[in-house]
């Protein structure tokens, strides 16, 4: 298992210090949080519209939506039952001048002045599509249910020296709203789509039966649950390493969870089940670097032509 490990974690720094050479990655002193090149940027851009080909003939809502929620919206969930150790709050200062002074004086004298903060109405989004749910809340769905396109930066406090597990990143989903029936259709259509698209550009994709990271005891039980049920599918290729697999995309089925939470009802007055296919946009940049190289000017053309770079 040591050696497992440590061979992880050279094929990390390997590659890492790799995209930090090439200057794609940009450094900032926290692990798992970088600044991208306009290369790395542009390769991004290029897959979301090959994602955007695929998705408008099915006629999609469209949203975006910023990297902050509603505190009460996160709330009403269960993250923070299910994964306190992903979240992140934000906090900011409230007081007055005598609490700014206070503050400075901590700062000045290197102790805690965070203790001098409150917290904001806002949480950092933990998945591109908790967002989208207070929008439907209270609602009846159309009898052929909803499609919604989103893309939203996502954050995660996880990190980590593996350059495709940052703290902040970006997902692009496409979200069923309705009946079971066409919940469980769009997860698999999409689980489907998803590999032709992720194999199209020259990735090796397998898809395989995973779980959400829950915490502690009780997500555990709640992870292999899930795992029974083939709630979630992962598509996973090798990014840093061959040896441990990255998940790039994921085809999930929340069964009528959001649907209570937010009282979202089908036509026929029962609870909406919902169901999503996420791309992690940075981690197949990543991919595609480590599977074509760091220069896309030198990517074979069929690769460079269904991106149209």
């Amino acid at each position: 298992m040591c050696g497992s490990h440590g061979s992880l974690e050279l094929a990390y720094d390997e590659y890492r210090n790799q995209l930090l050479d090439a200057g794609l990655l940009l450094g900032s002193g926290v692990s798992g949080v970088y600044g991208l090149s306009g290369t790395f940027e542009g390769v991004i851009e290029a897959f979301e519209k090959l994602i955007t080909r695929h998705g408008s003939p099915l006629n999609p809502e469209v949203m975006r939506f910023p990297p902050i929620l509603n505190r009460k919206t996160y709330l009403s969930t269960d993250h923070i039952e299910t994964m306190p150790d992903l979240m992140g709050s934000v906090h900011t200062f409230k007081g007055d001048q005598r609490a700014h002074l206070k503050l400075m004086q901590k700062k000045h004298a290197d102790e805690d002045w965070t203790t001098e903060l409150a917290p904001s109405d806002v949480m950092m989004v933990p998945a591109a599509c908790y967002p989208l749910y207070p929008t439907a809340a209270d609602s009846i769905l159309p009898e052929e249910g909803r499609l919604v396109d989103l893309r939203a930066f996502v954050f995660r406090h996880e990190p980590s020296p593996d350059p495709a597990r940052m703290q902040i990143f970006r997902q692009r989903e496409f979200v069923k709203l309705g009946t079971p029936e066409q919940a469980h259709a769009h997860r698999d259509y999409w689980l489907e789509k998803g590999q032709e698209i992720l194999t199209s550009v020259g990735l090796q994709v397998e898809a395989i039966i995973a779980n959400d990271p829950f915490f502690g005891r009780g997500g555990r039980v709640m992870a292999a649950t899930q795992q029974e049920q083939a709630l979630k599918f992962e598509l996973v290729t090798a990014v840093a390493s061959e040896e441990k697999l990255t998940a790039i995309s994921s085809s999930n089925c929340h069964l009528d969870h959001f649907g209570k939470e937010f009282n979202i009802k089908t036509s026929d007055g029962n609870d909406a089940h919902t169901a999503c296919i996420g791309f992690g946009l940075e981690r197949i940049a990543l991919a595609l670097f480590k599977k074509h190289g760091l220069d896309p000017d030198k990517w074979s053309p069929e690769v460079r032509g269904i991106l149209e770079i």
